[in-house]
């Protein structure tokens, strides 16, 4: 079955099945109530006829004597519905009222009333007990045709068909209505959503003064276009930023490829202008290759594995690789990690060591970095905290974002574009952690949590 794609016709179709289904449970119960207490009226008729006839009987002076006053039942019976005889042993009828012209029954005899329908057609209703008059025995046979009370009861079941039917219609009309004024509000909330597009991603949908049902559906859908205005805004800003990262050293390639070939230059100044241009290049590929490793981190489909990780281990091996930029600044790495954590390897490397290096580049000459370890609830966490110049409070908002530097101006050999903290909230958004940073005078510390290993069967068919 297929229903058709209006929602309020849908409703009213539903309501009209549920009208007919209800309407049609009550008629069938009325009409079988009807039956059944019409059915026992006429029983009653037949049995109250009978225990007249047995009086009369037992007043009268013979059986021949009331056979000569049949004008008695007929006033008696007063209808053409009703029938009536008086058998003798042989079943041969000895009074008889049977406007109807049907065959006299032939009737077991029983001292006790007896009830049943006419025998092989059920068009009349009898009863009949057989009695002792004169020293003979008689049967008493009292019925009624039911050709009157089935016309009754057909016409009722043909008001009760008309009913149902209108009543379906009618349920079915006032349903569409009652549907189309019920779905005011959605109909409001899909034009208030078809009004917002690119250009105007700062419009909401009125949820103050929803119905409760939509209410959270509204709720959910601003929260939805919140993220994608902010969505929106990074791509916008990150095209912006991608060209001007990428300007730069492009325009220093071109420019000082263009003022020395303006002339002859000695050999040295040729080699010196390769080797600035081998910095750019490697820049440039710094760049490109972390925009690449944030493009595989971020795509839904990657597949990696993970394991549990000794964080001690992983963050000694670290401090041994930064000891010698460490040492250039007279500062120490103080390792005081512990425990594990439920990751891929390569990742949390790189996000470590994305870490540490921000701490070497900004931290105050000749004082110590520590990396420490903490349990928070469901996650581990591991926390890189070095002292120096605190970051400003509308700057804590940003540093994870694409190309993004608190301090534009230090840039240097090693720098990573502003993408090196934008990888490590990427590889903490891959684990199904966070990165946060929190800084004041006392010294700034970036803390990359992860969530345990609860299950690691289940963990691994989600990666």
């Amino acid at each position: 079955m297929h229903w058709p794609r209006s929602l309020s016709i849908r409703l009213a179709l539903m309501f009209a099945l549920v009208s007919l289904v209800l309407l049609g449970s009550i008629g069938f119960y009325l009409y079988q109530s009807l039956a059944r207490e019409i059915a026992w009226r006429d029983d009653q008729m037949l049995l109250g006829r009978l225990e007249r006839m047995e009086v009369l009987l037992e007043d009268g002076e013979s059986v021949a004597a009331l056979r000569r006053r049949p004008q008695l039942y007929a006033n008696m019976l007063g209808n053409r519905e009703s029938l009536l005889w008086v058998l003798d042993a042989q079943g041969q009828a000895l009074i008889e009222v049977n406007p109807a012209n049907l065959s006299v029954p032939n009737l077991p005899e029983s001292k006790d009333v007896r009830l049943g329908d006419y025998p092989g057609s059920p068009q009349a209703r009898l009863a009949w007990q057989s009695v002792e008059q004169e020293g003979k025995r008689l049967t008493m046979v009292a019925g009624k045709l039911l050709h009157e009370r089935d016309q009754m009861l057909a016409d009722y079941r043909f008001t009760l068909g008309i009913a149902l039917g209108v009543g379906a219609l009618l349920a079915s009309l006032l349903g569409w209505g009652v549907s189309r004024r019920g779905l005011r509000p959605v109909r409001r909330l899909a034009r208030r959503a078809a009004a917002i597009d690119v250009q105007h991603l700062d419009l909401r949908l009125e949820s103050d003064s929803e119905v409760e049902e939509l209410r959270g559906l509204s709720i959910a859908l601003n929260q939805m276009l919140d993220r994608l205005e902010e969505g929106f805004a990074q791509l916008s800003r990150f095209s912006e930023d991608l060209a001007h990262e990428m300007r730069t050293p492009l325009s220093n390639l071109l420019g000082h490829t263009q003022q020395v070939l303006r002339q002859e230059r000695p050999a040295e100044e040729y080699q010196y202008l390769l080797a600035s241009h081998i910095e750019e290049y490697e820049r440039l590929s710094r760049m490109i290759n972390s925009m690449l490793f944030l493009a595989r981190t971020e795509s839904p489909s990657v597949t990696m594995t993970k394991e549990n990780i000794d964080i001690a281990q992983l963050v000694e091996q670290l401090c041994e690789y930064f000891e010698g930029m460490a040492e250039d600044d007279d500062r120490a790495l103080v390792n005081q990690a512990s425990g594990t954590l439920w990751a891929n390897p390569d990742l949390l490397r790189r996000a470590l060591a994305n870490l540490l290096a921000n701490a070497l580049r900004y931290g105050r000459e000749g004082t110590p970095i520590h990396i420490v370890s903490d349990v928070v609830k469901d996650h581990n966490a591991v926390a890189v905290h070095n002292e120096g110049e605190p970051i400003e409070s509308a700057d804590q908002s940003r540093v994870f974002d694409r190309f993004y530097r608190c301090d534009p101006a230090r840039t240097g050999a090693g720098d990573s574009g502003g993408l090196g903290l934008a990888i490590v909230r990427s590889i903490a958004q891959w684990h199904g952690g966070s990165v946060r940073v929190v800084s004041s005078t006392g010294g700034t510390t970036f803390t990359l949590s992860l969530p345990k290993n609860r299950d690691k069967k289940m963990s691994e068919k989600d990666i």
